[in-house]
C-alpha cells in the first residue's frame, strides 16, 4: 500500500461527515436487521434513492455501514426470539435461542459483536491483500462446483436432526419440497401451485423462516403461558478476554470459510454460516454444551462467517463486476448512478475507491463493535416480558415482516401456515432447522445440477466425470465423500472403538 492508498483507507476515518455516515449506517443497519423480515437488501435498496444526490464517497460509507450493521443485526432476534432477524442469522438461533432459555442471552450477544467484529476484519483483510487474485480463483468454480457445496451443506441435516435420522431428513425434504414451488427456472412449467399465481414466484425462504421459527416458537410457547419468567444475566455482558481467546481459533477457520463463500458470485452470508456452523459440529471435540442445547461454539462459528462474507463479497463486486450476494448487485446500481463502472477498470481508472471501501469496511466493524456491545441490557429485557404480552407482538411483527417482502397479504398467509405446521412439529419432535436448511440450499442444487447437466449435454458419463478431472471439483468432491463416509455407521463404530482403546501407558 502506497502513500497515497493510505490516505484514501482512512479518508472515512479523517473526514467527520464521512465518519458520522459510516456510524449512522451501522447503527441504523443494525437495528434493521434485528427485524425480521426488513432485509439489509431492502435497506440499501431504499438508501439508493435518498443518495443517488450525494458525493460517492458519502453514499458507500452509508451504505457499507448498513451492509456490515445488518448481518450482525439479525442475530439479535435469533438469540432473544429464535427469529432469525436475516438469513445470515438462522443457524445462530440453533443454540443462541437456547442460550437465551438459560438466562445466558447478554453474555451471547456480548460474544456474538466481539467475533462478528473478528470476522468482519478478517474479510476485509482478505478484500485487501488478495481481492484481484481471489476474483478471479472465484470465477475458476463452475456449477458442479456449487452443486457439491449445496451437497456439504445439506450433509448438515444430520446435524440439526437431533434423536432421529428419519424424522430430520423428513425435514430436510420437505424443504427442498418448499424450494422448488413455483415455476421451473429453466422452463418455467408451473410446481406445486396448484394454478394459484401467487406461488408463481415461489416461497420466499424468509417467509418459511419467520413462519417456521419465529410463530411456530410463539404458539409453542403458549402451552407454559404461566411459567416463570428466565431473568436474564446482563452482569457481564463484555466478554472477558480469556472467553475470547479460546474461541479465536474456531473464530478464525469460520470467518476463513465466510470469506471464501462469500467471495463466490450468488453465494451469501446465509449459505457460509451455515456451513461453519456444520464444520464446528464436526471439528469441535470438547463443546460448552453439545450442539443445539446452548452451545457458545454455534454462536461463534456462524457469527463469525456471516460478517467475514461481508468482505469476500466486495471482492467478485470491485473487481470483476460480478456481485457476490444479493446486496452487492445492489451497491453495484448504486456505483453505476454514481458514473463508475464496477470491474478491472474500477481498480486501474480508480483505485482510490477501492481502497476507501477498505478502509471504510475496517471502519464499519469497529463500529459494529462499539454499538453491538451498548444497548444490550436494555435489548435483553424483551425476553424477560411476560409471555402473554410478548407472543402476540412475536405474531404482529412477524406479520408484518412477512407482509413487508413483497408487499403481498398472500405471504402472511404462507407463513402462518408455516407456523401452523411449525408448530406440530415441535410437538412431534421433528426439527425445523433441516427445513430452513432445504429450502435455502433445495434451489441452488437444483439449478447448478441442471445447468451442469447442460453443460455435458444431458451426459450422465461427461457429468460424473468432470468432477474428477477439474482440480477444483475434485477437491470438493474428495471433502464430500469423506464427510459423508464420516457420517456412516461403520465409521461411527471405529470412532467409538478408538475412544475406548486405553491409551498407551495407561492403567
Amino acid at each position: 500500500m502506497d502513500g497515497s492508498a493510505l490516505s484514501y483507507f482512512f479518508m472515512a476515518w479523517t473526514d467527520p461527515m464521512l465518519l458520522g455516515t459510516a456510524a449512522a449506517g451501522v447503527f441504523f443497519g443494525i437495528y434493521v436487521g434485528a427485524i425480521p423480515g426488513l432485509s439489509v437488501t431492502m435497506a440499501v435498496s431504499i438508501l439508493i434513492s435518498f443518495t443517488f444526490s450525494w458525493d460517492v464517497n458519502a453514499a458507500l460509507a452509508l451504505i457499507v455501514g448498513v451492509f456490515c450493521g445488518g448481518v450482525y443485526g439479525g442475530a439479535r432476534s435469533a438469540v432473544l426470539l429464535n427469529i432469525p432477524g436475516s438469513p445470515a442469522a438462522v443457524a445462530t438461533a440453533f443454540d443462541g435461542y437456547p442460550l437465551a432459555r438459560r438466562g445466558e442471552a447478554g453474555q451471547a450477544i456480548g460474544i456474538s459483536t466481539v467475533v462478528s467484529a473478528i470476522g468482519g476484519v478478517f474479510g476485509v483483510v482478505i478484500l485487501a491483500v488478495g481481492a484481484p487474485a481471489l476474483s478471479q480463483f472465484a470465477l475458476m468454480f463452475a456449477q458442479r462446483d456449487y452443486l457439491i457445496l449445496a451437497l456439504i451443506g445439506l450433509l448438515l441435516v444430520a446435524s440439526l436432526s437431533g434423536t432421529s435420522m428419519a424424522k430430520g431428513l423428513f425435514a430436510g425434504a420437505l424443504g427442498v419440497m418448499i424450494g422448488t414451488i413455483g415455476m421451473d427456472p429453466m422452463t418455467a412449467t408451473q410446481r406445486f401451485t396448484f394454478d394459484n399465481v401467487y406461488l408463481l414466484n415461489g416461497v420466499h425462504f424468509v417467509v418459511a423462516m419467520i413462519g417456521f421459527f419465529g410463530v411456530a416458537e410463539a404458539l409453542f410457547q403458549i402451552r407454559t403461558l404461566n411459567a416463570p419468567v428466565i431473568k436474564q444475566d446482563v452482569s457481564r455482558i463484555i466478554p472477558s478476554w480469556s472467553i475470547v481467546r479460546r474461541f479465536i481459533p474456531l473464530s478464525i477457520r469460520s470467518s476463513a470459510i465466510g470469506a471464501f463463500i462469500g467471495m463466490l458470485p450468488g453465494a451469501g452470508g446465509d449459505i457460509a454460516s451455515l456451513l461453519a456452523y456444520g464444520d464446528a459440529k464436526r471439528s469441535v471435540r470438547n463443546p460448552t454444551r453439545p450442539f443445539g442445547t446452548g452451545a457458545y461454539e454455534g454462536l461463534v462459528a456462524p457469527e463469525s462467517a456471516n460478517s467475514a462474507a461481508v468482505g469476500g463479497a466486495f471482492i467478485p463486486m470491485l473487481t470483476l463486476g460480478v456481485p457476490g450476494d444479493a446486496v452487492t448487485a445492489v451497491i453495484i446500481g448504486a456505483l453505476f448512478i454514481h458514473g463508475l463502472q464496477p470491474g478491472p477498470l474500477l481498480m486501474t481508472q480508480t483505485p482510490h475507491l477501492f481502497w476507501f471501501t477498505v478502509g471504510t469496511l475496517t471502519l464499519a466493524n469497529i463500529f459494529l463493535l462499539i454499538f453491538g456491545l451498548t444497548g444490550i441490557r436494555l435489548f435483553t429485557r424483551i425476553v424477560e416480558v411476560p409471555k402473554r404480552i410478548l407472543i402476540p407482538i412475536i405474531i404482529v411483527l412477524s406479520m408484518v415482516g412477512a407482509y413487508t417482502i413483497n408487499n403481498n397479504i398472500y405471504d402472511v398467509y404462507l407463513m402462518l401456515g408455516f407456523g401452523v405446521l411449525g408448530y406440530f412439529f415441535k410437538i412431534y419432535g421433528y426439527p425445523v432447522g433441516p427445513i430452513i436448511l432445504g429450502v435455502i440450499l433445495g434451489p441452488l442444487m437444483e439449478r447448478s445440477f441442471r445447468r451442469s447437466m447442460q453443460y455435458a449435454r444431458d451426459d450422465l458419463g461427461d457429468f460424473f466425470a468432470a468432477f474428477f478431472v477439474n482440480p477444483i471439483s475434485l477437491v470438493l468432491t474428495v471433502a464430500f465423500l469423506a464427510m459423508l463416509l464420516a457420517r456412516t455407521p461403520l465409521a461411527k463404530t471405529l470412532r467409538s472403538a478408538r475412544q475406548k482403546r486405553p491409551r498407551r501407558g495407561g492403567h
